[in-house]
């Protein structure tokens, strides 16, 4: 992979894709990334100039049940995945990343598409519109960090759960965003011709352009 080709915004991007959708060889080379949308591997490879094909890997206790893998090998890029906070078997052991400020807003992205929600539900009460945005991590020192580097950079607030799933040894932490933290998030990282997931960037513009319960806060929308 030619670094000097790719744009800074999409290979960030691919980092935070990468740091929830992906892992790091113990061979010092190859990096993978598997998704059950192939449409985003194909964007990835696209993005990156890559010449690979995109194959099938069994993923989770369902052995018989395959993903789509982007597999490439790089030692450069691998070298400089370690030296920004990456290593082989991270999800549980994830620290800080660290990521160029004006870049931050695509690594979320991608950290989004890969392991995050955005959510639509009616409030039982008022049926009014509710949003939220949330991110999953079994890395409490990753979660914690991307959690203040959000409140930081977009001036909103959110709020870290953990769980403790039966037969799981180890908790899993959300990040949880509000209705307009969320909005406020949003307009920041999905945004015309952005590398994204499409139904995440489909969700995202669905949110952004909704009108209802959002007079009180202004004009939030793109």
């Amino acid at each position: 992979m030619d670094l000097n080709i790719v744009r800074p915004k999409d290979l960030w991007y691919a980092v935070g894709i990468i740091v929830t959708d992906g892992s790091l060889s113990k061979d010092q080379r190859h990096i993978y990334i598997t998704s059950k949308d192939k449409e985003l591997l194909l964007k990835l490879r696209k993005a990156l100039h890559l010449k690979v094909k995109i194959g099938k890997k069994a993923s989770g206790r369902n052995r018989e049940k395959k993903y789509s893998t982007l597999q490439f090998g790089d030692i450069v890029f691998y070298r400089q995945l370690l030296n920004i906070g990456l290593t082989p078997r991270k999800s549980l052991t994830l620290n800080e990343i660290k990521v160029p400020k004006e870049y931050f807003k695509d690594f979320l992205r991608g950290v989004i598409d890969g392991d995050g929600s955005i959510n639509k539900w009616t409030h039982r009460t008022n049926r009014k519109e509710q949003w939220c945005l949330r991110v999953a991590s079994g890395a409490p020192i990753f979660a914690n960090w991307l959690c203040n580097e959000i409140i930081e950079q977009f001036k909103v607030t959110g709020k870290i759960y953990h769980y403790q799933n039966v037969g799981k040894n180890n908790p899993l932490y959300t990040l949880k965003f509000g209705k307009v933290a969320t909005k406020i998030i949003l307009q920041n990282i999905y945004y015309q011709g952005c590398l994204a997931l499409q139904r995440k960037y489909e969700i995202a513009i669905e949110c952004l352009k909704s009108e209802e319960g959002w007079h009180r806060y202004g004009k939030m929308v793109l």
